[in-house]
């Protein structure tokens, strides 16, 4: 499937421009076509968008930088791990609703809004989750969940509003993720549990933090268990975003005991 690349940019409340980079499918001779929307999404937009989906891809730091990427070397990382506690938590959250804002508003959206992230963006995409538009999030090693130590002050309140999500949520780890230990991983999966989320939640043997870098990835890069993690991403989009499956029906069906 062809790919359409364009950019606009959007008013937020305190004052600057985000840059929204936006990524739609195009298709010869139906031009009316419509489709479901992610966002957002960093660095799996084309390849998500290849498959039939409007992505976003919001300039995070807008509040204090442009919209270009930061270099992925050492002085990059250092200002966005900087920025990251810099910019409020309030402020992310806007960034994720204006996005759904502009997609939804789409002539070529289907009115079903995802959203998926790596490392920051992972944690982002699970903060969609909180928008009740969002009915599907897959989330990559998502950081600093566990610690709540996103934003200004690292206040970030993630653990304790998880019961607001409605939609279905994946998050996936390498079991020698060392930015997320073992114990935060429990913390992430348990909180989940006693909130009643719908969740799939995935540690996978041998595999590091950002194990799904596609670029300079500091030697952590694992393209085959990358493949294997955008088929989970592409089932569950498939599924909450394309599929049409009706009115949903809040029943209960017990589990058999069988073997």
């Amino acid at each position: 499937m062809l790919i359409k690349e364009s950019f606009e940019d959007v008013k937020t409340s305190g004052g600057t421009s985000m840059r929204v980079f936006l990524f739609e499918p195009s298709i010869p001779n139906y031009p009316n076509a419509k489709f479901p929307v992610t966002g957002p999404v960093a660095r799996f937009a084309r390849q998500i968008c290849s498959q039939g989906y409007v992505c976003a891809a919001p300039s995070s730091y807008h509040d204090f930088e442009g919209p270009e990427p930061f270099p992925y070397d050492e002085p990059g990382t250092d200002l966005g791990n900087k920025l990251k506690i810099t910019k409020t938590v309030e402020s992310y959250d806007e960034d994720a609703r204006l996005c759904v804002d502009l997609l939804l508003s789409k002539k070529n959206s289907n009115g079903k809004v995802g959203a998926t992230g790596m490392c920051l963006g992972g944690h982002l995409a699970l903060r969609c989750a909180f928008d009740t538009r969002v009915t599907a999030s897959v989330c990559y090693f998502p950081t600093d969940i566990h610690s709540s130590s996103l934003g200004l002050g690292k206040n970030d309140n993630s653990l304790s509003v998880m019961t607001t999500i409605k939609g279905e949520v994946i998050l996936i780890f390498g079991k020698k993720d060392n930015h997320v230990s073992p114990e935060g991983r429990d913390l992430i999966r348990k909180t989940l549990h006693d909130a009643g989320v719908d969740f799939t939640f995935l540690e996978i043997s041998g595999a590091a933090h950002a194990f799904i870098r596609d670029e300079s990835s500091k030697g952590r890069y694992d393209a085959a268990t990358t493949k294997y993690c955008f088929e989970l991403l592409s089932e569950l989009f498939n599924r909450k975003l394309k599929l049409d499956l009706g009115e949903y029906e809040d029943k209960v069906h017990p589990i058999k005991d069988v073997c």
